[in-house]
């Protein structure tokens, strides 16, 4: 029965490690789907799993942990990036700026108040305060990334994933319920605000508006569509125009009359103009002009399309085709002769059937194409990512460079990969699913190893140590700056609760909370647009500061 004993003990049989991490991560993802009054923990209860078979005496060699740990930290913090790449600098655009202003406040108020706690107690080592700050905040990134600037000092304290683990079941919990203060105390009226926000949004400006104009303008007769657009000065598309009864596409040489009806595509800011210049609204269904046309949504699925503006393709004067519509991660765009195309957008194309397949087969079309993985841009944007974090930077006042480490590095590097890899010929498009799956594996990763590696010392510190001082000091640095910011934005700002409520779950980058907050409407999704655009400067912000605090402080 020796067998046995080494697959349940010996820490350096590759056979009882796998084991061990396939259990605790087995046994942490299925618990962490349980809800507790209508809260999971998700992922993060690997951790909790981790903790209590490290406190039972499971481990594995040092080397082997320390490994699994990085590198699981890596492909998680990647991938994020990857995700918010392509909306991080565009978040900072229009109303994003006051969003993510708000962001940042409330990530400079929750370590104002770790501050506060630190020197008001002032018998906690700073890093352990780090760690409660992480899990009061839900962060899993921002310990990964203090451990390694941690492990970058040789750092032999107590781990800081004991503050994190004590302060974590609260943080999500003291989010959720922030969030519920917030609206007793700004005395909101959910069905009211609701419906406010449904007549503003009724008629977004952030989508291409359709018009239908019959030419009533005079000065336009006889002219071309190119001397439309430079009399106008105003971009728009038009897909379809009829003329004496006839549907037809319209090419660069097409010329209006008095009585066409144009087909047109344009933004909301110059529909006025447009109109005003043309002519008026004019009533059809374009379905019964008997027009051999047809209005096809087409996915870019060809790396060589990737990064190629809209008009660079040329694919009216090619195919006798228009392009009306850009739809991109849920959002739709209008067609702009300099919007750059990205592997996997979905483009609204107008014209005979036949012109419509021949772009099909131009910009791919085939869903299949983007189930391969593009492997070369990951591993190749983690090796740049691991160098870049490597690099040591000296900032006058502190006694060690700066280096962003394993997880700031790649980090940075994912966003800059994700918005402008085309510029390189890179594609950074792989599917949710695929994004999901490698995140998950690595956080996963990551939170079996931290915690079989802090189970130790776990149970003692929560019964017989400060862990119950932890959990309180954790809540103090989740909910008062969730209130501050929360009616700040309420009272000052005149947002409206939806909204704060997606920035304080997307400032926290918590899953839970936003699933709270798109629970108080069946018809809005405002939570989560702020959610999305305060998320990635967020999720930035907060593993970047754990690892700048480490290194000032100590």
């Amino acid at each position: 029965m020796e067998w046995i004993n080494t697959l349940l003990w010996d820490a350096s049989s590759i056979a009882h490690i796998v084991l061990l991490y396939a259990f605790v991560i087995a046994v942490g993802v299925m618990l962490g789907k349980f809800k507790i009054f209508g809260v999971s923990f998700g992922v993060t209860f690997v951790l909790f799993v981790g903790l209590l078979m490290g406190h039972f005496g499971f481990g594995c060699n040092p080397a082997v942990l320390k490994f699994v740990k990085e590198f699981g930290l890596i492909l998680f913090v990647f991938c994020i990036g990857l995700q918010v790449g392509p909306s991080f600098f565009s978040s900072m655009k229009q109303g994003g700026v006051k969003l993510n202003s708000l962001a940042v406040g409330l990530v400079a108020l929750n370590i104002a108040v770790a501050f506060g706690v630190y020197f008001l107690d002032g018998g906690i080592d700073f890093p352990m305060i780090v760690g409660m700050l992480c899990g009061a905040v839900t962060n899993t990134p921002g310990l990964g990334a203090a451990n390694e600037a941690l492990t970058q000092m040789n750092y032999t304290g107590d781990p800081i994933a004991l503050g994190y683990a004590c302060a974590y079941p609260l943080g999500v919990v003291g989010i959720i319920v922030s969030i519920v203060l917030i609206r007793v105390l700004g005395k909101v009226n959910i069905k009211k605000e609701e419906s406010e926000i449904m007549a503003k949004t009724a008629d977004s400006k952030d989508a291409p508006k359709i018009l239908y104009l019959e030419v009533a303008n005079e000065a336009l007769e006889g002219k071309s569509l190119p001397e439309v657009n430079e009399l106008l000065g105003r971009s728009f598309v038009c897909s379809r125009i009829r003329h004496q009864g006839k549907v037809s596409i319209p090419v660069k040489d097409t010329r209006l009359y008095l009585g066409d009806i144009m087909f047109i595509v344009c933004s909301d800011e110059d529909k006025a103009a447009i109109t005003a210049m043309i002519g008026k609204e004019a009533k059809i269904d374009w379905e019964q002009q008997n027009s051999p046309m047809v209005s096809k949504r087409i996915l870019v699925t060809k790396d060589e399309i990737n990064g190629k503006t809209l008009g660079s393709l040329n694919l009216r004067s090619m195919y006798g085709v228009n392009v009306t519509r850009v739809h991109r991660s849920g959002l739709q765009f209008f067609a702009d002769p300099h919007l750059r195309l990205m592997v996997g957008d979905r483009v609204v194309v107008v014209g005979q059937a036949e012109d419509v397949e021949k772009v099909g087969e131009y910009l791919g079309n085939e869903l299949k194409n983007l189930d391969s993985p593009h492997l070369t841009t990951i591993f190749l944007g983690i090796a740049l990512g691991i160098v870049f974090g490597s690099i040591p930077i000296a900032f006058p006042g502190m006694p060690t460079p700066l280096k962003l480490g394993l997880a700031g590095g790649p980090l940075i590097v994912a966003i800059l990969v994700g918005s402008f890899g085309y510029k390189f010929g890179l594609v950074t498009y792989t599917t949710q699913s695929a994004n999901l799956m490698l995140r998950e594996v690595g956080i996963a990763l990551f939170l079996a190893s931290v915690g079989i590696e802090a189970g130790g010392g776990f149970i003692d510190a929560l019964v017989n140590g400060d862990g119950l001082l932890y959990v309180a000091y954790g809540l103090l640095i989740t909910m008062v700056p969730i209130l501050v910011i929360g009616l700040i934005a309420k009272y000052l700002l005149k947002l409206d609760y939806f909204t704060i409520a997606g920035i304080v779950a997307g400032s926290n980058t918590n899953p839970s909370a936003l699933a709270y907050s798109n629970s108080l409407s069946d018809n809005i999704n405002v939570p989560a647009v702020s959610y999305s655009t305060v998320y990635p400067l967020a999720m930035f912000l907060r593993i970047l500061t754990a690892q700048v605090l480490l290194l000032i402080m100590m």
